[in-house]
């Protein structure tokens, strides 16, 4: 199956931002954009109702930033994934590393939520990168996959192709530099070729994004990547006419 068959993926992540005011704004200014691309919004959780209602009838599907790996019950501030599908949601975010670095969820957990999310049927866009100190001592495709390994140890590739990967370089996350489409392209490829020792033809069907300061200015040339199946987008995802920007360069 060629690369070509993937259909593009961009995803927002708005983060902790966000008021019912400027949600209103960012989904009516949407509602107008005709995307090339499969398009997924991922809201935090008290405006996801809001944001999901108005996403109606669009070509956006709504989607969480995190999940618990356990069952309703007795977990004080947790958010489980039968809530998420209940409002609606169809995509949700697994492993970012801002939740790796400043909330402490190893590579352990957050296979438990991305096996949590499968299960369900919620379709899990699963962050795997590595910080500048990693690259700079040549470890990047040795962190990567050993995140990568983690998950694949409870879901198979062929679970998470219902999803997608994302791969985020630490030190490109809000910080406006970006991997070279070269240099994301290769940890892609590793990616790939890492799910396709488990199972061929799902890592084919798999997608994987990049995320990492990606803008209308980049987005085309990191697209045109042949392993690159659209992005996570951060900061440039809170602006709709920049968002929808970068949906149109996933043509």
């Amino acid at each position: 199956m060629e690369a070509a068959v993937r259909r593009k993926l961009v995803a927002a992540n708005w983060k902790m931002n966000g008021s019912s005011a400027a949600n209103a704004q960012w989904v009516a200014a949407w509602r107008a954009v005709k995307a090339p691309c499969e398009v997924a919004v991922c809201a935090p959780f008290v405006y996801l109702p809001q944001v999901g209602a108005g996403l109606a009838g669009t070509s956006a599907e709504l989607g969480a930033q995190n999940l618990s790996e356990q069952a309703p019950g007795a977990f004080t501030g947790e958010v489980a994934g039968e809530m998420l599908l209940e409002v609606g949601c169809r995509w949700v975010i697994v492993g970012h590393s801002e939740r790796r670095a400043m909330y402490g969820e190893n590579s352990e957990l957050v296979a438990k939520k991305a096996a949590r999310a499968v299960a369900l049927g919620l379709k899990p866009i699963v962050c795997v990168g590595e910080t500048l100190a990693e690259r700079d001592a040549g470890r990047t495709l040795e962190v990567v996959g050993t995140q990568l390994a983690a998950v694949l140890s409870l879901c198979p590739v062929e679970q998470l192709a219902s999803g997608a990967l994302a791969y985020e370089p630490v030190w490109a996350i809000g910080t406006g530099r970006t991997a070279t489409p070269a240099q994301a392209q290769e940890v892609h490829a590793a990616i790939r070729a890492q799910l396709a020792r488990a199972d061929t033809q799902a890592a084919q069907r798999a997608r994987i994004l990049y995320g990492g300061s990606v803008k209308p200015g980049n987005a085309g040339e990191l697209f045109a990547q042949p392993d690159i199946d659209g992005g996570l987008i951060g900061g440039a995802s809170l602006a709709a006419a920049e968002f929808a920007a970068i949906c149109a360069a996933a043509t």
